[in-house]
């Protein structure tokens, strides 16, 4: 299989710049030629000695017709590439994108110019969340004089819960904590999560769960009872427009409460439980674990459905 690695974004967002930054690594300096294939030509261009230097050969597809499995797959036979690096056209949808049969996606990285994201993120979510949902990093640059990033980072992380987020400003990558930002008191005895609460607390717990692990959380939910689950478990939790309204997920961790056998789907509850971090099974590691102090049976919240948007 022919490794890929792809790095999208919109025009000006990085892309050219942090590829240019990959080659000229000594890491990269390996054997064999890497084949780098860019579907867009911003105001960055790529310096034949640093090309050189890398044996990178370089091909521009500039239009989204011409990219296609056909057509790579000739590119493929006439550089007979080790490696492949696809700089993609951020207005291309990614969800079209084909590659040939024998081309394994190692790696996606989208780039970000944080003091366009709000626009984009407005007016272009739709085409953003396809090229953030299946990326392994994601890289916020030019960050300098924005002061809400914790927000920026919210709205990626309900699109893609896993991917690592790097903040950079000129200065370098952005170290910023956000616990001053949170909606709710880390010192309270009991932390009560209101909607737009319980939606922060459960993207901060997959980045930051020692701030939460020991502390009283207390909030609505909608029971959820997976069949492999193991006696004695359930999964309180909400349903969330993550993008648009046909894009929903159900956000929850795993619950341990000894009368769960009593709860049913869809039921909804009022959750106190603290915070835990165990090994579970359908984690396939360590993860939040909250450990019931009381369940009782609630009436449905206004908004059942949570919004990131």
């Amino acid at each position: 299989m022919k490794p890929v690695f792809i790095v999208n974004g919109f025009l000006e967002s990085g892309k050219t710049e942090f590829i240019r930054y990959t080659l000229a690594q000594p890491y990269f300096q390996v054997r064999g030629k890497t084949l780098l294939i860019v579907c867009e030509e911003g105001e960055e261009e790529y310096d034949d000695v640093l090309l050189k230097r890398s044996r990178t050969v370089m091909e521009v597809i500039d239009e989204e017709e011409d990219f296609t499995p056909t057509q790579l797959l000739e590119l493929e036979k006439k550089h007979k590439p080790e490696r492949i690096i696809i700089e993609y056209n951020g207005m291309w949808n990614y969800k079209e994108m084909k590659l040939p049969f024998n081309w394994k996606i190692e790696q996606q990285i989208t780039t970000i110019d944080a003091s366009t994201f709000p626009m984009y993120f407005t007016n272009m979510k739709s085409l953003l969340a396809e090229m953030l949902r299946k990326s392994e990093m994601i890289i916020f640059n030019r960050c300098d004089g924005i002061e809400d990033l914790s927000s920026y980072k919210r709205n990626v992380k309900a699109i893609n819960q896993q991917a690592d987020i790097i903040f950079e400003d000129s200065q370098g990558e952005v170290n910023q904590i956000f616990e001053d930002d949170l909606p709710y008191s880390l010192d309270a005895p009991i932390i009560e999560l209101t909607n737009e609460g319980y939606g922060i607390w459960y993207l901060d717990s997959l980045d930051n769960l020692e701030r939460y692990i020991g502390k009283t959380i207390q909030f609505t939910a909608m029971v959820l009872k997976p069949e492999e689950f193991p006696k004695g478990y359930f999964v309180p939790g909400r349903m969330a427009m993550t993008c648009c309204a046909d894009d929903m997920a159900f956000l929850g961790f795993a619950c341990e409460y000894e009368k769960a056998h009593t709860l049913t789907n869809k039921q909804w509850v009022k959750v106190t439980a603290k915070v835990a971090k165990e090994y579970f099974a359908d984690y396939k590691g360590e993860g939040p674990i909250l450990k019931a102090i009381s369940v009782e049976q609630t009436k449905a919240p206004k908004e059942e459905v949570i919004s990131f948007v």
